[in-house]
């Protein structure tokens, strides 16, 4: 039977509600889930909305707080910091196979005194990956992020001929598991306005993209680019293209989340285990109030479930 890991993420948002809702769900599936959370609070939400939680649901209880829906402490953000931690440490170990995290907020990392953006460089760190990027997976579309928490003004001088093989490498690999009869064809933004229009609009795809993309074909890699960004995304969508590589944060998550905010995955590439979390934040302003949506969260479990069945 497959062990999963999964962080509550910030007690104060919308993932505990979400993953009670979940409960049934999780039940049906023929897999260990390990809930690293508040097993009170979670045990006071299950009775709140009628819901058992299942014998294949096991809650690691690491806190007791007071939780105020909507508004988070400093200790509701070290707690779920140290949700966070205690999945890494069983993960390491080989006690689970695959993590969902539900939504924390990124000021609980300073809070912390961690030097991280969010879960993902965090995961990265801790298992010392030599290569990672953010994907996000949904039937209709697949996107992966060369750049990802950074201001826009620095996603020039950040994109990195290594960097861009690097993703393409990993989203590669990732299409080929979860496909592996299928010919994948991706393709790759442009940075400026019609893909730099020969150097007139920007010289990024001349003198980067374009020498990333010569050397990631020797390799064996499908990709081809760099295409203007504001009709490639159409094509994707359209078939032609299975992935497509975004230069920089919302280039690629503002297509993605227009067709799968409700269903979309967020998927970290390169880890040695499969760490997948909802494409959502933390909600505060619907948090308690019985709203919140369970499709992305049960689209990340049943990924990470089937993925880590092919481990």
């Amino acid at each position: 039977m497959v062990s999963l890991g999964i962080t509550l993420g910030d007690p104060c948002g919308v993932g505990p509600e979400i993953l009670i809702k979940s409960l049934v769900h999780l039940s049906q599936l023929k897999a260990k889930f390990f809930v690293f959370g508040d097993k009170n609070y979670l045990e006071d939400l299950s009775k709140k909305f009628f819901v058992e939680i299942p014998k294949n649901v096991e809650i690691i209880s690491l806190s007791q707080l007071k939780i105020n829906p909507g508004f988070p402490t400093r200790e509701t953000h070290l707690a779920s910091i140290k949700y966070l931690k205690e999945a890494i440490l069983w993960a390491k170990a080989g006690k689970i196979s695959g993590l969902i995290t539900l939504p924390l907020n990124k000021e609980a990392f300073e809070v912390a005194g961690l030097p991280y953006r969010g879960h993902t460089e965090m995961l990265a760190k801790e298992f010392s990956a030599k290569s990672y990027a953010m994907s996000f997976y949904g039937k209709r579309l697949k996107v992966s992020l060369v750049t990802t928490h950074l201001p826009l003004n620095k996603v020039s001088e950040n994109l990195k001929l290594e960097k861009i093989i690097e993703v393409a490498r990993l989203s590669y690999w990732f299409m080929k598991r979860l496909f592996p009869k299928k010919k994948i064809k991706m393709a790759l933004c442009g940075l400026n306005p019609h893909a730099g229009e020969g150097g007139l609009l920007g010289e990024e795809e001349e003198k980067i993209l374009k020498p990333a993309l010569e050397m990631a074909k020797e390799e064996g890699i499908p990709i081809d680019g760099p295409y203007p960004a504001d009709s490639l995304f159409y094509w994707a969508l359209k078939g032609k293209f299975d992935l497509v590589i975004a230069l920089y944060h919302d280039q690629g998550l503002i297509p993605f989340k227009m067709v799968h905010f409700r269903d979309g995955v967020n998927v970290t590439l390169g880890l040695p285990i499969i760490r997948t979390s909802p494409v959502h934040g933390t909600a505060y302003d619907i948090a308690g109030k019985g709203l919140a949506d369970i499709g992305s969260f049960l689209s990340s479990v049943t990924l990470t479930f089937n993925l880590s069945k092919k481990c």
